[in-house]
Parts: structure tokens; C-alpha cells; sequence
């Protein structure tokens, strides 16, 4: 019996991105297409089989501890990004301040698709849900940059709706406007006590 199960959830890419080694912050650049590896997007500072661990895996990891690099790709949705710009009561928001590699269109709550769902592309890249990508300052500070004094906001209205992050399952291009079918794994409650 197959454990991921197609959840029959379709969206579309949105946006295509990619924060390059010389960038001075988060941001990203809009791209038509990006070659995928098992590493991540060419080009992408995230990429890489191995990184650093940092803050966010401190209790489990010394910092700085070289761990299997699970943040490759950084995934939002516009659903998303809507609701956080109209809770900054601002007009938008892009992806790319953000610093996000891809963004989705069409899928409701994107951000609490399970860890461990596959995001199957209809050109042949496969990418894996790891967990939650909770805000942080850094995308605020852009924020800020285009529409001052909403960036101080932004942690605090985005919770829940960041988006998540991804790694590289099976390789290949992917390209703006191509479709994604979402596979989920059965999610079950675990009690450990």
C-alpha cells in the first residue's frame, strides 16, 4: 500500500527565483526556468547536499555542525502573500523579498501542507516538504524598504503563512506558469506520553 498518496491539490508556479551569491540581503531574482540538481537550484546560495547548521536546529545540533541540507528550496503561495499584505494593509508583497525560491498559485493553506508531502512537477522535478519556514527579520527589513513602517509587522502577521522549505527528490528544469500535483503522506497525531 503506497504511504504518499496524491491529495488531488493542483497549483501553478507563480514565480521562479533565485538569491545569488553577490545579493546584499534575502532578496531574490524572478527567473523563467532553473535548472534543478539533487543540490538544489543551480546558482542558489541554499544549494548545497551538506549545510551548516544554524539557530533554528540548535537543540538538536551545536551551531555551525555540518547536517543534511533540507532548506535548499524556500516555497510560498500568493493565497499567502495576500493575506500577510492585507494584514500590513499594504498592497502586496513579492516573492522575491521574501528571498523565496518558488512561489504556488491555487493551493489553499499552503503552508501546513505535512512535512514530507511531494510537490510533483509536471515537467519531472520532484521536491519534498520539510518543515515550516517560520518569518524572520530579514524579510521584514525589505519589506520595510518598499513600504515603510510595515516591516516591523511582518513576523508577527506572517505566522503560519511563511511558507515552507523544500530539498531536491528528483532532479530536472523547472519553468514559470508549469503545473504542481501535491502527494501527501497519511498524517497521524502522536501522543508520547
Amino acid at each position: 500500500m503506497a504511504v504518499i498518496t496524491d491529495s488531488g491539490c493542483r497549483g501553478t508556479i507563480s514565480a521562479l527565483c533565485i538569491h545569488g551569491a553577490g545579493s546584499e540581503d534575502i532578496s531574490s531574482v524572478a527567473q523563467e526556468s532553473v535548472k534543478v540538481t539533487f543540490e538544489g537550484f543551480a546558482g542558489d546560495t541554499h544549494t548545497g547536499l551538506t549545510r551548516s547548521s544554524c539557530v533554528r536546529v540548535k537543540k538538536q545540533y551545536e551551531v555551525g555542525t555540518t547536517i543534511r541540507n533540507t532548506r535548499q528550496i524556500s516555497i510560498v503561495s500568493d493565497e499567502e502573500l495576500a493575506q500577510i499584505a492585507e494584514r500590513l494593509d499594504i498592497p502586496y508583497i513579492k516573492p522575491e523579498w521574501l528571498g523565496a525560491n518558488i512561489c504556488l498559485s491555487g493551493v489553499p493553506d499552503f503552508t501546513r501542507v505535512p512535512p514530507s508531502a511531494r510537490l510533483l512537477f509536471s515537467g519531472g522535478v520532484s521536491l519534498v516538504i520539510d518543515v515550516e519556514n517560520e518569518p524572520c527579520q530579514y524579510p521584514a527589513n525589505i519589506i520595510d524598504k518598499h513600504f515603510p513602517g510595515c516591516g516591523k509587522l511582518f513576523v508577527k502577521n506572517a505566522m503560519g503563512m511563511r511558507g515552507v522549505t523544500a530539498w531536491v527528490e528528483r532532479e530536472g528544469v523547472l519553468d514559470k506558469d508549469e503545473s504542481v500535483a501535491i502527494h501527501t503522506p497519511g498524517v497521524q497525531q502522536w501522543n508520547n506520553v
